[in-house]
């Protein structure tokens, strides 16, 4: 069933005045994409790994950009930074991480690949790639580079939307959770 299939598919509500359209609401049609997109959806990658999404994007990041601390995979992958510490503990139990400096002399733990995480993460990282090609098959370059420009333009306004509101709420006396103090602290970093 193609898209406009599924979307006559399903009629508005006749039961409320104005019902939302969420076939045209963009953040909703992105988080549909992303669910289908998820890591642990994947058969060959949840097979190949046995990890969960957050453990594969914390091990996707850390090998991309590692040594990194957590505080920085966070940032980079907008995952809670408990997510993340969790997810490097379970990383590191499995030996497919280790850690790359003395904890003890620096303020925060850097982490990388091990020498056991290193081939799964080229193992992922192939796949998704074939993945990506699959995916983009009827994209051509110019337009899967509007994409990502366009999704740069959207996560930045969301995360300036979300960071505002957080502030806002704080400002008034509300409390706030660790979430939306990260927000916070993220939306800082990026306007730097």
């Amino acid at each position: 069933m193609s898209n406009k299939a599924r979307q006559a598919a399903f009629e508005l509500s006749k039961n409320i005045e104005q019902p939302y359209d969420l076939y045209n609401h963009v953040p909703y049609r992105i988080a549909v994409a992303s669910n289908l997109l998820a890591m642990d959806r994947d058969a060959y990658i949840k097979n190949l790994t046995g990890l969960e999404t957050r453990e594969i994007r914390v091990l996707l990041n850390i090998g991309s950009y590692g040594p990194i601390n957590a505080a920085d995979i966070a940032y980079q992958s907008r995952l809670d930074p408990y997510s993340v510490n969790r997810a490097i503990n379970t990383l590191m139990k499995l030996a497919l991480i280790c850690a790359d400096n003395d904890h003890a002399k620096q303020r925060s733990k850097l982490v990388k690949l091990s020498t056991h995480g290193l081939p799964l993460y080229e193992q992922v990282i192939s796949h998704m790639r074939e993945r990506e090609a699959s995916v983009l098959s009827d994209i051509n370059e110019q337009e899967k580079q509007l994409l990502l420009s366009l999704l740069e333009k959207i996560e930045l306004r969301a995360e300036t939307a979300l960071a505002q509101s957080a502030s806002q709420l704080q400002a008034q006396g509300h409390s706030i959770t660790r979430d939306q103090k990260e927000l916070i602290r993220w939306h800082k970093r990026s306007t730097k």
